[in-house]
């Protein structure tokens, strides 16, 4: 999502985590027209307890179960011209960001800061789509501890002979 105004310098790197929906800035994407979902079955933070002397952060893993069922990120989504790149110049784009809120008990020792807000139920999903804000603000919350869990990471899907992942 394109960054508030005071952020910006020649170009916008945009935002991708959106928590403070009562800054101005927010506003005007707050209604239906501009809320997404984004499925997912697992999503990950950098895990920086775990890193290895000389080596890169690893990533921890949360899903909803070991079966890693689909869930959906709440998130906004808008159509902007802007600068990204300072090279590319101006340019349209399609961009989103995903809504986050406190994290519970399973992400804080991880991710102290925030977790995405994670809808769980066709209901939760049709009220961010379709709802009034007053209604769906209330899904900006942390998913509760006993739905969520570490998972291993999953191997990188690997095309077949038609480009199609497996």
């Amino acid at each position: 999502m394109p960054s508030p105004p005071a952020y910006v310098k020649n170009y916008d790197p945009g935002v991708t985590n959106i928590r403070n929906v009562s800054s101005p800035h927010w506003r005007r994407w707050l209604g239906p027209t501009s809320r997404c979902v984004v499925p997912f079955t697992s999503f990950a933070e950098p895990d920086p307890a775990s890193k290895i002397e000389g080596g890169r952060v690893p990533n921890a893993w949360f899903a909803g179960n070991e079966d890693r069922p689909l869930m959906f990120f709440a998130g906004f989504w808008t159509p902007w011209k802007g600068v990204r790149k300072v090279r590319d110049g101006e340019q349209e784009y399609e961009l989103f960001g995903f809504l986050t809120t406190s994290p519970n008990e399973i992400v804080s020792p991880i991710h102290q800061k925030a977790m995405p807000s994670i809808l769980t139920t066709p209901e939760e999903v049709e009220t961010w789509l379709t709802a009034p804000w007053d209604e769906a603000r209330h899904l900006q919350r942390p998913l509760p501890g006993n739905m969520l869990v570490i998972v291993p990471p999953q191997a990188k899907p690997k095309p077949d002979e038609e480009g199609l992942l497996l």
